[in-house]
């Protein structure tokens, strides 16, 4: 079900691409609140349209903001996205620990917060916030493209409350064979291969029929 609580928003992005694929990942998690501060180049855009796959066309009209306090002022949490470590006395998760912390937080309008693709969030902007996430990466190379950092987050957002079991064996309206049957299955086989020549070794032939039954 989309979720109309979360807000995504993107602060200076500056390129229409990035705001169409960040629109696009958050579709495809069930995120349909995308606000921008002070595009770059201006809304609408039409790279972002192009880029979004049809996402902006199913979700509601983007807001647009002058500044970031205009753009969080109806929300009560805010999480501010940063790769690099900031002297500010905050709560710093990881997105997998900031979406269980956003499910705790229930009748409440949060915001998930995203910098310019140049340089991210300034500690100015990061003040308005509660809480830091940064996501693990490799340590040698964590630059992450804005759309990307996106999807992560959405997609952590949404795996909180999915119950989408881990792995399924779909067999439809079938049910197991009795043993007996996978027995006179086997026995048939066996029968078959060794008419046919399959057995070129006799020492051989038991661990293969072995390996053949697992």
């Amino acid at each position: 079900m989309p979720d109309s609580t979360t807000a995504i928003i993107l602060v200076h992005p500056q390129m229409g691409e990035n705001i169409g694929a960040s629109a696009r990942a958050m579709l495809n998690f069930g995120l349909t609140d995308l606000r921008l501060v002070s595009p770059r180049d201006g809304w609408p855009n039409q790279r972002a349209i192009d880029m979004s796959a049809d996402a902006l066309d199913n979700m509601p009209p983007v807001q647009v903001f002058e500044t970031l306090p205009d753009a969080v002022a109806d929300l009560h949490h805010l999480y501010a996205t940063t790769a690099r470590p900031r002297d500010m006395v905050k709560t710093v998760m990881t997105p997998r620990s900031a979406a269980e912390d956003a499910h705790n937080r229930n009748g409440q309008r949060l915001g998930f917060i995203f910098g310019a693709e140049r340089a991210g969030l300034t500690n100015d902007e990061i003040s308005l916030c509660q809480s830091i996430i940064q996501i693990p990466a490799n340590p040698e190379f964590s630059s992450l493209n804005l759309a990307q950092a996106v999807l992560l987050i959405a997609h952590e957002l949404y795996q909180i409350s999915n119950n989408t079991p881990g792995r399924i064996l779909d067999l439809g309206d079938s049910v197991p064979a009795p043993q007996a049957e996978l027995e006179n299955f086997f026995s048939r086989l066996e029968s078959e291969l060794d008419a046919g020549g399959f057995f070129k070794s006799e020492d051989l032939k038991p661990t293969m029929i072995r390996n053949i039954r697992n």
